[in-house]
């Protein structure tokens, strides 16, 4: 009788109902399968709360899409095809954050295909890697070793080569990126990415920086997150 109650009105008497016991299970892994990803993805990595609640409920989500498909070809394209429509407002990700969002939908793709000891082992083998991949910085230094310097100073200032003895000495690598009109054209605006040289004070950096812009703005902040994007 409960069957009967969650069949479709268009199914017909040959096609196969997906039980609601187990279309409970498969949900509830997949939900498990989501906390567990949300996690493994916030160990010594920050981010937001608005991701960390999309990737517990994206399994879920694939999960139910494909239990709804059930291997109608028709249904699968449209699916497909709505997906391939979807905007999102926000700005793309990292590259870490991308791979997270790509190893949920995998995992509750197989959910939903009903390979729930496989959905979770996916999940558990690519979340360690990615934990592992993590601790060893892969890819190179530290992310908080980088940073944003930005100096304005006066338009009369030759800024050419003018930092730089400086910055090498308080870093190892630094690259002017941008330089900017502001103030009506009556200042510059420098912007460099660098690499902090460990152990070296920041403040002992700035404090010889504004001697040589006159006392002007300059601040240093994280890189930007772009730089970490695909």
């Amino acid at each position: 009788m409960l069957n009967k109650v969650f069949a479709g009105v268009f199914d017909s008497t040959t096609a196969a109902v997906i039980a609601p016991g187990d279309f409970l299970l498969c949900v509830g892994v997949s939900l498990v399968i989501g906390l567990m990803l949300c996690l493994m993805a916030q160990w010594h990595s920050r981010c937001s709360e608005s991701f960390a609640i999309t990737l517990a409920l994206l399994p879920a989500s694939v999960c139910v899409v494909i239990m709804m498909v059930n291997g109608n070809i028709g249904a699968g394209v449209a699916v497909a095809g709505a997906f391939s429509l979807v905007r999102f407002r926000s700005a793309a990700g990292t590259g870490r954050e991308i791979s997270a969002v790509f190893i949920a939908m995998g995992a509750g793709l197989i959910a939903g295909m009903g390979y729930l000891a496989y959905g979770v082992l996916f999940a558990l083998v690519l979340g360690l890697m990615m934990m592992a991949y993590t601790a060893l910085h892969l890819g190179g230094r530290r992310e908080e070793q980088y940073r944003l310097l930005r100096i304005t100073i006066p338009e009369s200032l030759n800024y050419d080569h003018v930092f730089d003895p400086v910055l090498e000495s308080y870093t190892s690598e630094y690259t002017l990126k941008q330089v900017k009109s502001t103030n009506m054209g009556s200042m510059f605006r420098l912007t460099y990415d660098i690499v902090i040289r460990p152990g070296l004070p920041e403040k002992n950096l700035l404090d010889e920086l504004r001697c040589l812009n006159g006392n002007l703005e300059i601040s240093l902040s994280c890189q930007e997150t772009e730089n970490s994007g695909l």
